[in-house]
């Protein structure tokens, strides 16, 4: 029987007794300490008294707030920011915000407002951003003017606003953002455009209107930062209302339910009559196109011609030496040459993102584009055996290269031997294969950036980033390694330059403690959502001022030994991770209390075992590890029973000696 005793006995001892030390919950959600707070859609009905009043950012929205007043938000005076978003609120009573002289932006989007005191807005001296997004606004009259003299935005979007006239005493000369998109405004007037006089290189948002008509003359001699006109049905009515005037943009697009008409020659032929940089013709058809429809388009730095039912641009299309930027994305070409790019010497920046067939990439199709610097091709179902040298032919001062989201593509040595100035290279979920022993990237020793994600990647070949000599990020998650190990001889051995590591969801479950050896400038490593456990930070002991992600892996102890190592590192996240809560982790766990500043994702970061601590968060349990009360007094017991155990064993073992004299 002794032996069972003496185990009950020693389990009593050692056990450890645990408890939760649990915080009252909190309403609002702390953002920044004592400044940002979110209290969205609690289905409050006033200010909780546990906001501090030095409160600055307060998002309000979703909750019941009929009438504002004086006294609502009259303790929070430090406020820069008030998102009262679809709060319910009717009215606006005077003098709100008369204590709030930081309020920068008020947000009142989704209130069936009845009444706005002329003194509702007073107080605010530094207020610059107004947002009355679907208030049920019909006359703007309805805005209090008073105190808005430093107004840079306002937002009047989804109202039913039939005119742009702002009242005569309005402040506009520092306004830079003016939004009517989703009105009923189907004329513009002289008078209407008049009333914005003040205001210098305005941006002005009237999409979803559909303009009628435009007073000749109306826009005569204005400057525009930008103009908006989208979902327009005649774009002539438009461009013949722009006369003589200037803007930096003009956004003429179209939507999937809005009607409208193919674009052709004439209709166009306004553009030659205003001074225009940079045109967006989303989702348009052209009717007829040919080299003549873009006779007005000389003067273009930038052109948008996303998803317009593009099958090819014509060639000879003369004159358009001034563009800079070509936006071709989500149309039908089928070869590169289709975009017949020597019509568009001066580009610096083509794309051609999510092309609905499948893109040949031709040979020298841009060669003529002396001057491209950034060539985004994602997205275009692109399959090429041998990349990329002869579609990039001539593109030498090339320095951002998107192909991510494409089909299978083969890399040779020196893949991109063309372009010898690229930065950033792209290549996420692009089925790469390149053959052991290559070196696809040996001629880029100018490059920054490169995304490998999921690119179902050899990892086996230890010279494939070899070249680049200056890189400071790359992205290999996704990307499996050879028994889920990193060895100490790897293929990230040659970018010793390297800051930035992404090695997420790459099925690790172990490091080599010399893996990461040839990193010493890494600032940032992500090895989340892995089967990592607790002794693979033991590879990171030369990293200091390290942001290290390891959350999501299979971490449940953390040997005493290594917490120095996490000491040293700048913000940690362990969240999402079977973490143990018992004694055999004690020491971990009084270093997470105590580390709680460099700790990232603390809500997440909680309990595995034991299964009444399992979801506990970390930072809310306490153990003692000692020796409890009820040990102490057992192990008491155990003393005595051992000492009388131990002098009848003396006895026995004496007179058995004497009886055997």
């Amino acid at each position: 029987m002794a032996p069972p005793v003496s185990c009950f006995l020693f389990v009593v001892l050692f056990s450890a007794s645990c408890k939760v030390i649990t915080s009252l919950d909190k309403n609002c959600t702390e953002k920044e300490a004592n400044k940002t707070y979110n209290c969205e859609n609690l289905g409050l009905r006033g200010i909780p008294d546990t906001l501090p009043n030095t409160t600055e950012v307060l998002e309000f929205g979703f909750n019941f707030l009929p009438t504002i007043q004086v006294t609502t938000f009259s303790r929070l005076i430090d406020l820069i920011f008030l998102d009262l978003t679809r709060c319910q609120i009717n009215w606006v009573h005077e003098d709100t915000f008369q204590s709030h002289h930081q309020l920068n932006t008020i947000v009142l989007t989704g209130n069936p407002l009845i009444f706005m005191a002329e003194t509702s807005l007073n107080g605010p001296t530094s207020l610059k951003h107004l947002f009355l997004i679907q208030t049920g606004l019909s006359n703007l009259q309805f805005i209090p003017v008073h105190n808005l003299e430093n107004l840079e935005s306002l937002y009047l979007g989804s109202n039913h606003i039939s005119s742009i006239r702002l009242p005569v005493n309005f402040p506009t000369q520092n306004l830079k953002v003016l939004d009517f998109q989703n009105n009923a405004i189907h004329y513009l007037s002289s008078q209407d455009v008049n009333s914005l006089k003040q205001a210098t290189n305005l941006s002005l948002n009237c999409n979803g209107n559909d303009i009628k008509d435009i007073e000749p003359g109306a826009f005569r001699s204005k400057v525009f930062q930008s103009l908006k006109f989208g979902g327009t049905f005649d774009l002539s009515v438009i461009l013949k209302g722009l006369q003589n005037s200037t803007t930096q943009s003009l956004w003429l697009g179209t939507y999937e339910d809005t009607d409208e008409q193919d674009l052709t020659s004439a209709m166009l032929a306004g553009l030659c009559d205003m001074s225009v940089e940079s045109i967006n013709l989303q989702k348009h058809h052209f009717s007829n196109l040919s080299s003549t429809t873009f006779q007005c388009f000389t003067r273009l730095q930038e052109l948008d011609l996303t998803e317009t039912h593009l099958r090819e641009l014509p060639s000879g299309i003369e004159g358009m030496n001034s563009l800079k930027k070509l936006v071709l994305n989500v149309n039908k070409f089928d070869q590169l040459c289709q975009i017949n790019a020597a019509s568009f010497p001066s580009l610096t920046d083509l794309h051609i993102k999510g092309n609905l067939q499948k893109l040949d990439l031709g040979v020298g199709c841009l060669e003529k584009l002396e001057n491209l610097q950034r060539l985004d091709l994602s997205h275009s179902n692109i399959e090429a055996s041998d990349c990329c040298n002869l579609p990039l032919k001539n593109l030498f001062h090339l320095q951002y290269l998107n192909l991510s989201y494409n089909m299978p593509i083969g890399l040779q040595s020196e893949a991109f031997q063309e372009c010898p100035k690229l930065q950033l290279l792209d290549l996420a979920f692009t089925h790469l294969h390149v053959n052991a022993l290559q070196r696809p990237f040996q001629n880029l020793s100018r490059l920054q950036a490169l995304n490998l994600s999921h690119c179902l990647l050899n990892t086996n070949n230890q010279h494939l980033l070899e070249g680049l000599l200056d890189l400071r990020y790359l992205n290999l998650q996704g990307n499996r390694f050879q028994d889920g190990s990193i060895l100490k001889t790897n293929l990230l051995q040659p970018v010793g330059s390297l800051e930035i590591l992404i090695l997420s969801s790459c099925e690790l479950l172990s490091l080599d403690q010399e893996a990461f050896h040839s990193l010493g400038k890494m600032r940032h490593i992500d090895l989340s959502h892995n089967s990592l456990t607790g002794n693979s930070i033991g590879a990171l002991s030369h990293l200091k001022g390290t942001y290290l992600n390891l959350a999501a892996n299979s971490i449940c102890i953390i040997p005493a030994h290594l917490l120095p190592i996490l000491s040293q590192q700048s913000t940690i996240n362990l969240s999402h991770n079977p973490l143990d809560c018992t004694c055999s982790n004690i020491h971990f766990i009084t270093w997470y209390k105590e580390n709680l500043q460099k700790l990232e994702g603390s809500e997440e970061t909680v309990c595995a075992n034991p299964p009444f601590l399992t979801g506990v968060k970390l930072s809310e349990v306490k153990l003692s590890c000692g020796m409890t009360a009820v040990g102490i007094f057992f192990l008491v017991i155990f003393v005595f029973l051992l000492t009388i155990l131990l002098i009848f064993s003396v006895k026995f073992l004496l007179r058995w000696k004497y009886q055997h004299i």
